[in-house]
């Protein structure tokens, strides 16, 4: 037997409270309008696509800080550009690509430099790295042993001050699972919020030229094409 439900149950408790809205209304709940992790770099972006920007950073998180001779040095965002062509789940191209720059950060001294101001040397467990899929994680954790990785879903909650996020499909046609899940914005926000100083997007240029067909899609892509904008490219 199968039963009948009313329209409206398959979605999650907070998607029926919010409804089309980015953040919930005072009338209809409490919204925590302060983050404790994002440097004022990263917090910008995030409040703006994500929190209709009412998301703002606590006092004393712009002291946060990556010092390093390297190209992550600073804060914000940054931008690596990796062509590759035909990938879908997995993409050795990204993963050398990661590899190198975990290893760079890791051989020149980098420190990071916390909101109260305390700099110690980084190690591997303060680089956190994403991808979408399994296949890619495979990759990464073939290439960067003892590194903490996973997909998204993995590290919802947890933080660090750099993450790397590697996008992994070469283009929007390629994406195995359709524009919805690689495109997605919650977990594009969840991705790049995990980062308190530095947050790194490793991913095919051809990402940032879609075709949409619909608004849906133009709002997906949207968010990548605002973090293009944004980003350091290094």
């Amino acid at each position: 037997m199968q039963g009948s439900h009313p329209e409206g149950t398959d979605v999650s408790a907070l998607h029926h409270i919010l409804g089309e809205e980015q953040t919930i209304a005072s009338d209809r709940g409490l919204f925590l309008a302060e983050t404790w992790r994002l440097h004022p770099d990263i917090c910008s972006y995030t409040s703006e696509l994500f929190y209709e920007g009412r998301l703002h950073p606590r006092l004393g998180l712009e002291a946060q800080a990556i010092r390093s001779p390297g190209r992550l040095n600073g804060s914000g965002l940054r931008y690596v550009a990796v062509v590759s062509e035909g990938n879908q789940s997995s993409s050795p191209e990204e993963a050398d690509c990661v590899r190198t720059l975990v290893e760079e950060v890791l051989a020149s001294g980098t420190t990071w430099i916390d909101r109260h101001g305390v700099e110690r040397l980084i190690s591997l467990q303060d680089i956190l790295i994403i991808a979408p899929y399994n296949a890619q994680v495979f990759e990464l954790q073939d290439r960067i042993s003892g590194a903490r990785i996973g997909t998204v879903d993995k590290f919802q909650g947890q933080e660090a001050p750099i993450v790397i996020y590697s996008m992994t499909t070469s283009s929007y046609v390629d994406a195995p699972r359709g524009m919805e899940f690689l495109y997605s914005l919650n977990r594009l926000n969840v991705a790049t919020s995990r980062a308190k100083c530095v947050c790194v997007l490793v991913a095919s240029p051809t990402l940032f030229e879609a075709q949409c067909r619909t608004p849906r899609q133009m709002q997906l892509a949207n968010a990548f094409c605002r973090y293009d904008e944004l980003a350091t490219k290094i």
